[in-house]
């Protein structure tokens, strides 16, 4: 029996990943639940999974928690609230597994208490990386962390070569990418796009911040990112391929011409399900593969003109230090004014392009160095929205 704390478990990382464990109950429990303020969604959580400890970071959403526990006679739940509690929790020394389905930078403190805590974490959360990404590495070698990527491109190339192997045969690694809903779209109608638009993904189903991130292609921007550091892959090695039909999830090239792939329905449950039994298998609830009834799988070059996201990743990749944190702060920025109705679609990379500009990039030696850095292009980035 696995003990699993999941930090944000009203998302939808968190809610595909208690899908997942309720398939197998002898195998899995629900040890803590973290949410930000989703009281009611948390009591939903609740009712079905029976975690031990229930945490909001919003100290009035967990009071009225405790309410709404205390009406339906769920008895022996203890609920916490405040970033203290998240950290606490995922530190926890009865905790097995930790899932760090956070959205953005707010999941990087509860994430790396974990990390410290030596903790097997499933890591959905691609600012950790991005934001910190030799500091976190580091922390957990030091501490004996286990991180086993959820994303399905770094998942993906987990199950084909996990992180203790040598890289040494290694040419490159491919992540792909569906292109996202505007893949196709004529670039002059770009500014007319609407955030409901760009939340609807053509494959893939996800919060709002992570699909305006795939209709952008930040989310693979970030990615190219994260698989540097998981992976120890220099920029130059890591490729991005757009691929529509979202199949094959990445690819690992070797030396010797061999390209090995991992293929599967776009369904979270499946990396989800691949992390948490890891280096077992589990069922997932996803649906066999049918190739033959998907009949054909098409490959592209990314439009890096259409998609400049792409190019601000490799850049930040190559300044270094906290440029990938005023990236990622830059993104969040703008995302949130374009789903507000304050800014353009196009007007996302353009609030990121005079952000990285306008921000001085430090040396990334200490997480205080990293949040420091965060807050400056956070504010950088509201000056350039309001200019």
């Amino acid at each position: 029996m696995r003990r699993v704390v999941i930090l944000g478990a009203t998302g939808s990382i968190g809610t595909s990943t208690l899908e997942v464990m309720a398939l197998s109950p002898e195998r899995y429990e629900a040890f803590a639940l973290v949410a930000n303020r989703s009281g009611e969604a948390l009591l939903e959580a609740c009712r079905r999974h029976r975690p031990r400890y229930a945490v909001l970071r919003d100290p009035a959403a967990a009071e009225e928690l405790v309410d709404l526990l205390g009406r339906e006679g769920l008895e022996g739940i203890e609920v916490r609230s405040g970033e203290t509690a998240m950290q606490e929790v995922a530190a926890h020394p009865e905790a097995d597994q930790v899932v760090a389905g956070i959205v953005g930078a707010a999941g990087l403190e509860p994430t790396l208490a974990a990390v410290r805590a030596g903790k097997r974490v499933l890591l959905a959360n691609k600012e950790c990386l991005v934001m910190a990404g030799a500091l976190f590495m580091e922390e957990a070698r030091r501490n004996g962390a286990t991180i086993i990527p959820v994303d399905s491109e770094h998942n993906a190339i987990y199950q084909v070569f996990p992180p203790a192997e040598a890289r040494s045969g290694v040419r490159a690694i491919h992540l792909t990418a569906s292109g996202g809903p505007f893949r196709t779209r004529l670039a002059d109608s770009l500014a007319d796009v609407t955030p409901a638009e760009a939340v609807a993904h053509p494959n893939w189903d996800m919060g709002p911040k992570i699909s305006v991130d795939s209709a952008t292609m930040m989310n693979k921007a970030l990615e190219v990112i994260e698989a540097h550091w998981l992976f120890g892959i220099p920029p130059d090695g890591i490729e991005v391929v757009v691929h529509p039909e979202s199949i094959v999830h990445s690819m690992v090239e070797y030396l010797d011409g061999s390209v090995l792939a991992q293929m599967g329905h776009p369904d979270m449950r499946t990396p989800i399900a691949a992390a948490l039994s890891w280096p077992q298998r589990t069922e997932s609830g996803v649906m066999r593969l049918d190739l033959p009834a998907v009949a054909q799988l098409n490959f592209e070059a990314p439009d890096f003109e259409r998609f400049p996201a792409l190019g601000q990743a490799y850049r930040a990749l190559e300044v270094g230090g906290t440029a990938p944190a005023i990236l990622n702060a830059a993104n969040e920025v703008a995302v949130a004014a374009f789903l507000d109705g304050q800014l353009d679609f196009p007007g996302i990379s353009r609030t990121i392009a005079a952000t990285l500009d306008r921000a001085i990039p430090a040396r990334a030696d200490s997480l205080n160095t990293v949040r420091a850095a965060d807050v400056e292009a956070r504010e950088v980035a509201t000056e350039v929205l309001s200019s």
